[in-house]
């Protein structure tokens, strides 16, 4: 094994102990090459590679960083991007347990779902208007390995982009009823309002956001299929969870999607 193989390695071994555990762990930045965005999807495929190899169902991508605001704070200009699997979706309506993620946040966002391939390095905007079978309301939970969300690209990366859990609206919406540029996004917490933002605060669009995902992808030989799910990325601040909390995301165009935190010895 080489040393990079190695050093991919040992950072997945550390961040799935931390998942398994939920006991978070030290940055992991100083065992990777520094700022080598590089060595950290290494690890993220290794990662995607276990989870595939022990029957996880892989369903699409999320994009994060996708605002000017955090990417200056991390020190990037681009997005990142992190993989969705089956059991990482939260039906509506159903609580999501306590201890099932370490120190969660919640972001509002708009879901694409794909009804064709994007297999093309170079796709346009008709590309994927015509490959998009539908728009949903979505709610990211968020969730770090790492303790304390110290993190730089290299750890979010690593880990997996930060991804945790997602919930879907319920009602799908064909991309020429809404201008995602233009759309308001107000997010609840327990009633009160914590986020707003528009589509714009997405990288202009989230179907920039998207059509920066798709280009990537193809470029790595792994490009979005028909039925994929992509989180194009927040449209404001994220907002912290924990047990008990009602979070309640409102996109103009999209309608509204809920998600619930469940508290220690709850039924229901």
């Amino acid at each position: 094994m080489s040393a990079p193989e190695a050093a991919a390695t040992k950072v997945a071994d550390v961040l799935q102990n931390a998942a398994r555990t939920g006991v978070p762990c030290a940055p992991v930045r100083p065992l990777l090459p520094e700022a080598d965005v590089e060595a950290a999807y290494a690890v993220q495929r290794l990662y995607v590679e276990r989870a595939v190899a022990a029957g996880r169902r892989l369903v699409g991508r999320k994009i994060g960083l996708t605002s000017p605001a955090v990417q200056r704070q991390l020190g990037v200009g681009q997005p990142d991007f992190g993989a969705l699997f089956a059991d990482m979706a939260v039906p509506e309506g159903e609580r999501i347990a306590p201890g099932r993620l370490i120190q969660p946040k919640v972001e509002a966002e708009v879901a694409l779902v794909l009804g064709a391939d994007l297999p093309h390095q170079d796709p346009t905007v008709a590309d994927l208007l015509r490959a998009t079978a539908f728009a949903l309301p979505a709610l990211e939970i968020v969730d770090s390995r790492i303790a304390d969300w110290d993190i730089t690209i290299v750890d979010t990366v690593a880990d997996n982009a930060s991804c945790g859990l997602f919930v879907l609206g319920g009602t799908p919406v064909p991309l020429g009823r809404v201008d995602l540029r233009a759309v308001r996004m107000t997010l609840t917490k327990n009633g009160e309002t914590v986020s707003q933002g528009t589509g714009a605060d997405c990288l202009g669009s989230p179907l920039t956001a998207a059509l920066w995902l798709a280009s990537t992808l193809a470029r790595l030989g792994d490009p979005l299929r028909a039925g994929d799910i992509v989180l194009t990325g927040a449209l404001g601040p994220m907002a912290l969870a924990a047990g008990g909390d009602e979070f309640s995301a409102h996109i103009e165009g999209l309608g509204t999607v809920t998600a619930l935190f469940g508290t220690e010895g709850a039924t229901a």
